[in-house]
């Protein structure tokens, strides 16, 4: 049985440049993304990768992460059901929960490595060789927001996500610049990252249904799923979660409230990529599209999201992105876009490789 023999954590933060930097939602503007990484060292010569947000967490001990992530110490990284049973979640359960996410992502890596195949393959196989993303724009004024809408078609996407919920005339405003800049050659989502009280959301819904959006995601408070429900019922406008969306039970809770009509997981709020092929199987029976969300992802946590979207059909929609926006990774080659889309990769593992060189120069 193969064993972690070293476990390493690094701690990266990697800038980003226009037209994400400046990304400016309700809460915060930022122009950075901060990461952990961990990589897991076997006794059989193997080495797997994985990545968790750190973003927007003050006072995080640093210390006490990478001692988390030493857990794995003399495990059979290959034994992923294991870990999601085994891992300890005393303490801050939620940090516990992203270094799991890291430490899985490893896992499927050497486990991808290990059998010669990669991570989409090992999870059933590969249904799309070719991954839509949705372009991502944080808070902008009119003028600004058809500049990036413009940009955006000219680079091939057919998908943007704007953040939203500081002012609801704003956001209409916002929303208005994009369609009388492109028109219909985007579809559009709405992020208010739950700003709005229900009865507000649906006043801003309601407004905004002219310019036939996508989705709105999470206006309102993750809980109470009743209150989700109610909204649907006010608008025409699909009602989409995402901080409502956590480990593959609060997705069963969504779907028995009929709270949402698409669900958006994360690696790193799920505790991983098995979780979110969970949340996928899961929405494919109940006939609800998935979108895997993205929180400002370097290389190893973005093909992660290629392949849970390659092998689960559930996942048939343009993904969250925003890698287009980093100055650089911390992975040897960038992922490449073209027309909006990025490749699967088919090495064995996610198909990555860090750059140890790269990991010290955005240390932090």
């Amino acid at each position: 049985m193969m064993r972690v023999t070293n476990v390493t954590t690094w701690f990266v933060e990697v800038p980003q440049t226009a037209p994400i930097a400046p990304y400016r939602s309700h809460i915060r503007t930022s122009s950075t993304t901060a990461k952990g990484i961990v990589r897991l060292q076997t006794d059989e010569g193997l080495e797997g990768w994985g990545e968790y947000n750190v973003n927007f967490l003050p006072h995080l001990n640093y210390a006490q992460l990478r001692r988390d992530a030493e857990w794995m110490l003399g495990r059979d990284p290959q034994n992923i059901a294991a870990l999601h049973r085994d891992f300890p979640h005393s303490g801050d359960g939620l940090l516990r929960l992203r270094v799991k996410c890291g430490i899985e992502m490893a896992c499927w890596d050497i486990a991808g490595k290990a059998a010669g195949q990669s991570v989409a393959v090992l999870l059933g196989g590969i249904i799309r060789e070719e991954i839509e993303l949705a372009a991502c724009m944080g808070i902008q004024t009119y003028e600004r927001a058809g500049e990036i809408a413009s940009l955006y078609v000219e680079q091939g996407y057919s998908t943007i996500k704007t953040k939203a919920g500081s002012d609801a005339d704003e956001d209409f405003e916002m929303v208005r610049g994009i369609r009388d800049a492109v028109g219909d050659r985007l579809k559009i989502r709405v992020d208010p990252n739950r700003a709005y009280s229900p009865q507000e959301a649906a006043d801003l819904a309601r407004r905004l249904e002219q310019f036939d959006l996508e989705y709105f995601e999470q206006p309102i408070m993750a809980e109470p799923l009743s209150a989700a429900r109610w909204l649907r019922e006010q608008t025409a406008i699909p009602i989409a979660l995402n901080e409502s969306v956590v480990e593959p039970d609060s997705v069963l809770q969504i779907l028995r409230e009929n709270a949402a009509s698409h669900i958006l997981p994360d690696t790193h709020i799920a505790g991983g990529i098995l979780p979110c092929v969970k949340i996928g199987i899961l929405c494919e029976a109940a006939g609800i599209p998935c979108i895997m969300h993205c929180g400002h992802d370097l290389g190893p946590k973005t093909a992660a999201m290629l392949h849970v979207a390659a092998a689960c059909p559930s996942y048939s929609l343009a993904n969250d992105c925003t890698y287009y926006g980093l100055v650089d990774d911390v992975i040897t080659e960038m992922i490449p876009i073209e027309n909006g889309r990025m490749r699967v990769p088919i090495s064995p593992g996610l198909g990555v490789e860090c750059d140890i060189e790269k990991l010290e120069r955005y240390s932090f």
